[in-house]
């Protein structure tokens, strides 16, 4: 019968109002938000989206009362990778996201994360065609390069997203807000942070304290160093 929320973000049940589910409208993969079609006993139809208990990561990882654990960031970080392997790679026709920011990825009552709200998503077919994704979509800091460069725009878009995601996971803060003043341009601040990264990452020797000053400080070294290496 399942719990949903509605488009006006009310919750019921659909027992509730004499509902049943017609089908589900969405990819299949955990990591995806289900969408659903429902009917009501007077024929009337209605389009619900999968009732997700904790909201949106932003709201959880960007918040001053409550702390998202090193093993719950992780699991995120997982979880939202397997979704978008799902969709990039084993859908009919390949998906592109085009707008994954903390904002669309939703977590349920454990913390396992669904990315939601494509409203912005392409389909590509598996031939590369994609001509209709050429017009710039997404969200200022989240936005791959290929967007404003005339690249081709492929499953890559996505992954730059996500990678920003995954610092911002690690962190604990957008990386909207790292810049040290405010007429630092966002990308200038993301650059500057994956070459610090990347340098700091081929250093030889065992232990690398970078790694402690820049995970979230919130957590108090309370983390999996081999686990954020690879994050």
């Amino acid at each position: 019968w399942g719990h949903f929320l509605g488009s006006d973000n009310l919750n019921f049940k659909a027992s509730d109002w004499c509902i049943r589910i017609m089908r589900r409208l969405t990819l299949d993969y955990d990591g995806n938000l289900r969408l659903y079609s429902l009917n009501k006993t007077d024929g009337t139809w209605i389009l619900v989206l999968e009732y997700v208990e904790n909201g949106s990561l932003d709201k959880t990882l960007f918040s001053s009362t409550r702390l998202i654990e090193w093993n719950e960031r992780f699991n995120i970080a997982i979880g939202v990778a397997k979704g978008l392997a799902y969709l990039h790679h084993e859908c009919l026709e390949w998906v592109i996201h085009c707008d994954l920011k903390p904002e669309n990825i939703l977590l349920d009552d454990n913390l396992n994360p669904k990315i939601s709200d494509f409203g912005l998503a392409k389909l590509v077919s598996r031939g590369g065609s994609n001509k209709n994704v050429s017009r710039i979509h997404g969200t200022r800091g989240y936005i791959a390069p290929e967007w404003v460069s005339s690249q081709p725009i492929t499953a890559k878009v996505d992954v730059y997203s996500f990678g920003v995601v995954v610092l911002e996971l690690l962190k604990g803060a957008r990386v909207s807000d790292w810049a040290s003043n405010a007429d630092e341009e966002v990308e200038t601040v993301f650059g500057w942070v994956i070459r610090m990264l990347a340098e700091n990452l081929m250093m030889e020797g065992g232990q690398q304290l970078w790694i402690s000053d820049f995970v979230d400080s919130r957590l108090n070294g309370q983390f999996n160093e081999l686990q954020a290496r690879t994050m």
